[in-house]
């Protein structure tokens, strides 16, 4: 093992021992009429984001209710309870199993509450591509994941605040997080962006801020660095080629976009994938 990989290696110990640790993340998918019968204890905390079909959710602490695609569950180690398909329709689902002391202080803090147990996510296509794009392709380091793990859970977190708003502010945060997942290989005119929400770009920022806990620059930065990534796992694009397929200007300033965003180099990340340069 090189000295790069060992120096991972320990970082990822020592983050699991001080953080946490993801420990899984697949796709399952269970027939009509399959709900849990019997109530459960799961040990870890886990998300399950319904992505097509509908169901039941039901815990000890007396909160039941019908779930339907795109919501998420969240599930907490100690907390008796049982989920599942309804007798009409099947039920698929992207789950997450993780646990650690980072958790337990957000939990602490309030932001994970074991009596608000279910968050809305929409769009559908766009909040599970985010839970997939957690483990990736299983190859980044435990500490990478976690990080991306926390970030998610953030932006999922500050969409809940929406509801109080009403169905308007959905739709509307929905539409504007769509616009700016698209074309990411094109640059993208926040204006024009904003000239297409039939508001002004001052107001768009302050609004898509509000509602998604991320400026529509930060966010847009970070799906395109989100698709460089998956360029280096699943493609034998160089660094120049990548930074030239996502329209910057050079290698260089790719290099410098991509550390500052993912908070290591290129040639690093590409060393956690145990693949080097192209």
């Amino acid at each position: 093992m090189g000295t790069m990989d060992q120096t991972l290696h320990k970082l990822d110990d020592r983050t699991a021992e001080a953080l946490g640790r993801l420990h899984d993340g697949q796709h399952m998918h269970k027939p009509p009429g399959s709900a849990i019968r019997d109530m459960r204890t799961f040990g870890s905390f886990a998300v399950v984001y319904l992505y097509r079909g509908r169901g039941h959710y039901h815990d000890a602490n007396g909160f039941s209710r019908a779930v339907a695609a795109g919501d998420m569950i969240l599930l907490f180690p100690e907390l008796p309870h049982r989920y599942g398909a309804g007798p009409d329709t099947p039920w698929h689902e992207y789950y997450l199993v993780f646990d650690g002391p980072v958790f337990e202080q957000w939990r602490q803090a309030g932001l994970l509450d074991p009596m608000r147990p279910i968050w809305r996510l929409r769009p559908i296509q766009t909040w599970r591509h985010r839970f997939e794009a957690v483990i990736g392709d299983g190859r980044d380091p435990g500490w990478v994941q976690l990080a991306r793990l926390q970030l998610t859970l953030a932006e999922a977190l500050a969409t809940q605040s929406i509801h109080h708003d009403g169905p308007q502010q959905q739709r509307w945060i929905d539409r504007a997080r769509a616009m700016l997942d698209q074309n990411l290989e094109q640059p993208l005119s926040m204006p024009d962006a904003a000239r297409a929400l039939g508001v002004s770009y001052d107001h768009f920022r302050k609004r898509f801020t509000r509602l998604a806990g991320v400026g529509p620059l930060r966010y847009r930065a970070g799906r395109v660095i989100d698709r460089a990534r998956l360029l280096m796992r699943t493609s034998d694009m160089s660094d120049k080629q990548i930074a030239a397929s996502l329209g910057f200007c050079d290698e260089f300033y790719f290099s410098r976009r991509f550390k500052h965003l993912a908070g290591c180099s290129p040639s690093d990340y590409r060393r956690t994938l145990g693949r080097s340069e192209c």
